[in-house]
């Protein structure tokens, strides 16, 4: 499919599914050689990474564990420029190394609350993977440590990310026409 009508906005492809593989792959591999004597524990930033988490996850080969938490700062396709935290971490985390793992940076007000949270808990260290980075929008302090692919300022929905909850079931990434 070339293009997709999600609700009342019209998409086009702009990264296919392979393309996108092959990135997450090569994210997957700068993480084991990194990570190669450690044990760090991912946090999944749902709803949004949990195909980029799973697809990470098949391509480590180091010791690692998982956790989720669910955070949202998009009503329909902007920003909200706040954060709600939905769902927290349960689990003690303290000395821990994070990997923090997004869908999508752009304007960085979800990592900067994420990193801001989990400093509280006195983690060892954390580190963020992203599938997708908007390095013209983004203007936090954070590194983003790890990305798949870098992207212009466009709304994009599929491989979990979504407009109003659809389209996150599409394997390749389209962009709104």
């Amino acid at each position: 499919m070339n293009k997709i009508k999600v609700k009342d906005k019209e998409f086009e492809i702009f990264i296919q599914s392979e393309v996108i593989l092959k990135a997450v792959d090569k994210v997957a591999q700068q993480i084991n050689r990194d990570y190669a004597a450690k044990n760090p524990l991912f946090i999944v930033v749902l709803n949004g990474a949990f195909m980029f988490a799973s697809d990470l996850f098949k391509g480590l080969n180091i010791n690692c564990e998982i956790s989720f938490v669910k955070l949202s700062s998009y009503s329909g396709t902007s920003s909200t420029e706040s954060v709600k935290h939905l769902i927290g971490i349960n689990q003690d985390i303290k000395g821990r190394d994070i990997i923090l793992v997004e869908d999508i940076v752009d304007t960085g007000i979800t990592i900067e609350y994420m990193i801001k949270e989990l400093k509280k808990y006195e983690v060892a260290d954390i580190k963020i993977a992203s599938l997708l980075l908007k390095p013209d929008k983004y203007d936090k302090e954070y590194t983003i440590d790890y990305v798949a692919i870098e992207i212009p300022n466009d709304f994009i929905v599929g491989y979990g990310l979504d407009y109003d909850g659809f389209a996150r079931n599409l394997p390749d990434i389209y962009k709104i026409v």
